[in-house]
């Protein structure tokens, strides 16, 4: 009965951590570029309640009677399935439609990755500077800073769909600004450790980042201007499996009480 105490605990603490994992998903179901998660589960160890596997006449089991421990949680990993294109009509909002990631430097110098493609730009003393939201420059396919000269319109730039930028002047010639994004694949996106702000940082479980430019076996993802890429997060299967591991929740927080029922009838038992 101590057994079942402790396995229905870790049943509801593994069901618990399935709830945050939903309700993280639910909260972040209108962020652009997020990716949903999903709580994966493993079988704690198991214990021998025979320590014979033969019966009375020497002849062996077809089964061995073991009895488990519980569960725990194994991993949250992120889907990286494409999400919803949206558009938007903004100059400076770009979605990712492929297994790419854009560059962005951090204040500390290292570089991060993202799907959320809603950029800005910033005036600095270099010039005109493509931006996240939060101020953090993006990076070129040669690892620099995407910046444009102070001088040109900049509801003018354009891309294509390679990620080159492009400039029509006021005698409508298109000019080529020789920039592109430094858009990297990785070998195994779901190793990617989370940031706030929609960032990730690289790992060693993700791998190293693979630049589309200069990787001929990767397929390009496309970048679309103007565009967004949604959340691909489903409601109406986030709500279901809410209701599958709250119920979880239930049948284990009961499997407890029966317990305790059962240890208290034992400890009335009178000789």
């Amino acid at each position: 009965m101590m057994r079942s105490l402790w396995t229905g605990a870790t049943g509801m603490i593994a069901q618990q951590n399935a709830v945050d994992t939903i309700s993280n998903n639910l909260s972040n179901v209108n962020t652009t570029g997020y990716k949903k998660e999903t709580v994966e589960f493993k079988t704690l160890l198991y214990s021998k309640l025979q320590t014979k596997t033969t019966d009375n006449n020497g002849d062996p089991k077809p089964v061995i009677g073991q009895v488990g421990a519980g569960v725990r949680t194994g991993s949250i990993t992120s889907r990286f399935t494409q999400g919803t294109l949206t558009a938007t009509g903004n100059t400076y909002d770009f979605a990712l439609d492929g297994n790419g990631f854009f560059q962005v430097a951090m204040p500390d110098g290292t570089v991060s990755y993202t799907r959320n493609g809603a950029f800005n730009m910033s005036i600095g003393v270099d010039g005109l500077t493509l931006c996240t939201s939060d101020g953090y420059p993006i990076l070129s396919d040669t690892g620099e800073t995407i910046v444009f000269d102070e001088s040109i319109d900049a509801s003018n730039i354009t891309i294509d769909e390679e990620g080159r930028f492009y400039y029509r002047n006021a005698q409508d010639i298109v000019i080529d600004l020789d920039v592109q994004f430094g858009v990297v694949q990785f070998n195994n996106p779901a190793g990617l450790e989370k940031l706030s702000g929609s960032l990730y940082a690289q790992s060693d479980a993700s791998g190293e980042p693979r630049l589309e430019g200069e990787d001929a076996a990767l397929k390009r993802s496309r970048v679309l201007s103007k565009y967004l890429e949604a959340s691909n997060v489903e409601t109406v299967d986030e709500m279901v499996n809410l209701i599958v591991a709250q119920r979880a929740y239930e049948m284990n927080s009961k499997v407890i009480t029966a317990s305790d029922q059962m240890l208290q009838q034992a400890n009335n038992l009178r000789g």
